[in-house]
C-alpha cells in the first residue's frame, strides 16, 4: 500500500507550515515515527547543513523525537549505503527547497531516490517543499535555465508553480504555453496538499496552511483554500 505525498510551496518552518507539517508526521505514526530531513537542494550554496538543521530543529518543535538530517548533497552520496538504509528505515522523507535543478539531477536514476519510492510504496510520506516539491512532479521549470525539465515523475503530467503568491505566479503564463497538456500546481508559501482525503484513494487532495493552491488545467483555473479538496491523478 502506496503512503501519502505532501507538496508544499515554500517558506518552511514557521508560522502557518506547521498545519500540514503536523499532518505528515501524524499520516508518518506520529511523534516517535522516523524522519529523514533530505537538505540536496541547498548544497550547491554550501547551505546544507544549516537547512538540514533547521529542518530537525522545527519538526523537533512539532514534537517529533526521531528526527535526523542526511548528508545526501551530490551523487556519491545518493547512492551511499548509509543514506540508503537511513531512508529505508524512514517513516517520512522530506525534501528541502534550494536549487530545484540540482536536486532533480542529483536524485536522478540515484540509489536514494529507489529507496524513496521504495519507502513510499511500503506506506511512507514522502514530502517537498518548495524545490523540493518541484522535483517530485513529472515536469519542473528550472529558473536558472527558463527550461522545463523532466522531473522524478511521482506525479504524472503535473509541474508545482512554487511560492505561488510571492513570483511562482509570474511562471504560469509561460508554463500554461509550454505544458498545454500538465496540471500546473501554483502552491502559496506556507501552504500544502496532501493526499490524505480519503482512505485508498490518493487521487484527493486536501489544503493545508496559510494560503491556497491554484490549479491552472485545461485552460481553467481554480483556487482552493485550507480544508478544501481536489482531484489530482496519480496515474
Amino acid at each position: 500500500m502506496s503512503g501519502y505525498i505532501v507538496l508544499e510551496g515554500g517558506d518552511e518552518f514557521g508560522g502557518k507550515m506547521a498545519e500540514p507539517d503536523r499532518r505528515a508526521v501524524e499520516l508518518a505514526g506520529g511523534v516517535d515515527a522516523s524522519i529523514s530531513i533530505i537538505p540536496t537542494a541547498a548544497a550547491p550554496d554550501h547551505n546544507h547543513r544549516r537547512a538540514g538543521m533547521n529542518g530537525v530543529n522545527w519538526f523537533q518543535h512539532l514534537g517529533a523525537t526521531n528526527v535526523k538530517s542526511l548528508p545526501l548533497i551530490d551523487k556519491a552520496s545518493a547512492n551511499a549505503e548509509e543514506i540508503i538504509a537511513a531512508l529505508n528505515q524512514s517513516n517520512l522523507i522530506y525534501l528541502l527547497g534550494g536549487f530545484p535543478h540540482y536536486l532533480g539531477q542529483t536524485l536522478l536514476r540515484s540509489r536514494s531516490w529507489d529507496a524513496m519510492r521504495q519507502a513510499y510504496e511500503r506506506g511512507a510520506v514522502l514530502a517537498g517543499s518548495s524545490a523540493g516539491a518541484m522535483v517530485l512532479c513529472q515536469y519542473y521549470f528550472d529558473p536558472q535555465s527558463k527550461k522545463v525539465i523532466e522531473g522524478l515523475g511521482l506525479i504524472p503530467q503535473a509541474c508545482v508553480l512554487p511560492h505561488h503568491n510571492v513570483f511562482g505566479k509570474n511562471w504560469a503564463t509561460q508554463l500554461t504555453s509550454l505544458l498545454s497538456q500538465a496540471i500546473l500546481l501554483g502552491i502559496d508559501e506556507q501552504t500544502g496538499m496532501i493526499n490524505d482525503v480519503v482512505a485508498g484513494q490518493k487521487n484527493i487532495w486536501r489544503v493545508y496552511g496559510k494560503g491556497g493552491v491554484t490549479i491552472y488545467r485545461a485552460g481553467s483555473t481554480s483556487v482552493y483554500k485550507t480544508g478544501e479538496s481536489f482531484e489530482v491523478s496519480l496515474r
